[in-house]
């Protein structure tokens, strides 16, 4: 069910307020391109900038256009365990099919601090939970220890795993064959995969969804070759959604091709010109403008 390309969703916004009609139209374009699921409210999604309203509003707008054709994990993360756990039980109500909840921020909790938190969302929901470890923009890193340790509760499936590579093949022994591994890195996922990942939560299929879907089911398909042809056409691309910060540069991509607007909310800004000047010739590389 977690499988291959799932997008870190962007959050369309309209002079300051989210784009209802045009969130959900890019929603039914991504699963129309062959995204396998999609991510809503995450750190793409802008979910730090979000009042709880709106992320509520977001999840249940990805929800009622996915309609069960993709998973739907919404992101329910935050610093506070009272606060994520609310995030992840309005998701299941809204009928998410899993929920994404990143190492809390900020904090610098113990691995005993983590793990308790972990289990206390996790014990607030039945839905299956998501790990996300990101210690570049956590300062918290879990622990290959810790997390085999929250992967014996029942209902913590996997991970978004922002780690290097190396801890990869290790973590897949402490976890065990059936824990969920996703890439949380586009320039690395093709080698996470083949370290016994087995998907990859995206920033870059929000403008290139057919080429990520594509690349992974070459993968799956055992036809290597082509899963690195696909992903050394996208490696600029990968490179230049990163030239800012996320996620005025994909931001700008998808305005590029009528899929939202370039807008963000501050403390990011939009993207500079030569911040555009360098998506905008990455996309045409890989051949996404003509």
């Amino acid at each position: 069910m977690f499988q291959g390309s799932m997008t870190a969703l962007i959050t369309p916004f309209r002079d300051g307020a989210v784009d209802e009609r045009g969130f959900q139209s890019f929603v039914d374009w991504q699963i129309k391109e062959g995204t396998e699921a999609v991510v809503p409210c995450g750190t793409t999604g802008e979910s730090a900038t979000m009042s709880h309203e709106e992320h509520h509003r977001v999840v249940d707008l990805c929800v009622e256009v996915a309609k069960g054709r993709v998973p739907v994990i919404a992101g329910a993360g935050s610093n506070s365990t009272k606060e994520a756990i609310s995030l992840a039980q309005h998701a299941q109500k809204s009928g998410a099919d899993a929920v994404l909840v990143v190492t809390p921020y900020y904090n610098k909790p113990s691995q005993e601090g983590l793990y308790q938190h972990f289990k206390a969302v996790a014990e607030s929901i039945e839905i299956p939970l998501f790990i996300y470890n990101i210690p570049g923009r956590s300062v918290v890193d879990m622990s290959v220890a810790t997390m085999a340790r929250l992967a014996k509760l029942s209902n913590i499936v996997g991970v978004k795993d922002c780690t290097e590579l190396s801890r990869t093949p290790r973590q897949r022994a402490a976890v065990g064959d059936d824990f969920i591994m996703l890439s949380g890195e586009d320039a690395t996922a093709l080698a996470y995969l083949m370290q016994g990942g087995t998907g990859c939560i995206s920033v870059t299929a929000n403008v290139a969804p057919r080429q990520c879907a594509d690349m992974h089911a070459a993968f799956r398909q055992g036809d290597v070759k082509r899963a690195q042809v696909i992903n050394a056409r996208l490696a600029a691309l990968h490179d230049a959604l990163f030239v800012e910060a996320s996620p005025a540069p994909v931001k700008y991509g998808a305005s590029l091709l009528g899929k939202s607007s370039p807008e963000v909310r501050l403390p990011i800004v939009p993207a500079s010109e030569n911040a555009q000047k360098t998506v905008r010739a990455a996309m045409t590389s890989a051949g996404l403008l003509n």
